[in-house]
Order: C-alpha cells, then structure tokens, then sequence
C-alpha cells in the first residue's frame, strides 16, 4: 500500500509534504508531485500537512481520482527507484494524463 497525490496537486505544487517526508519519496514533475510507491514506508506524514487534500492513503482515494494510483505508479516506470527526490531536482516531465490536463485553477 502507499500514498497517492491526486488532482488537486496539478498546478499547485505546495511542497508542504515533500518537507514533511521522513524518507524523501515524494518527487516533482513540471505540473503536480508523485510518491514513489516503492519507497513510501506509509507514515502517513504528508497527508494532514496538504493544504489543497490532495493526498490519500491508496484505499481511500476518492472514486473520481480513482487513475491517479495509476499515475502515481506508472510514473515511475522509467525512472526506477533513485532512492531520493532531493538529489533528483525538478523531473522534466510529468506522467501522460497529467500533461493532457487543461491548466487547473488557482484561486
């Protein structure tokens, strides 16, 4: 089991809970953020230091962000498991469903 960021992560970015993360697993791409599923331990720390919602435990994802596992999963496919978002920077790419999204406002 492991952490899934959904929508309302896209376009946002807080960071909150990358700062939060005991084992830095929490990766950024251009438009949203991903945690690696292989190396979440399930603390649990990021998700009440969301300020947008936008992370639930993988059971608890609400239906109509039900492809966001996926997307968090299959993100990364290519990448692997680094062992570290800090030393990897800013990714450039985000997964193929969070680069179709139209611009996610802001208010």
């Amino acid at each position: 089991m492991t952490y899934v960021i959904a929508q309302p992560c896209v376009d946002i970015k807080d960071k909150a809970c990358i700062e939060e993360c005991p084992v830095d697993c929490i990766y950024e791409g251009p438009r949203t953020l991903y945690i690696h599923p292989d190396e979440c331990v399930d603390c649990g720390a990021c998700e009440p230091v969301c300020p947008t919602e936008a992370i639930f435990y993988e059971d608890d994802t609400p239906e109509q962000w039900s492809e966001y596992y996926d997307v968090n999963v299959h993100f990364f496919d290519d990448l692997g498991s680094p062992g570290g978002a800090a030393k990897m920077g800013v990714l450039p790419k985000d997964h193929p469903f969070i680069e179709a999204l139209p611009p996610q406002n802001q208010d």
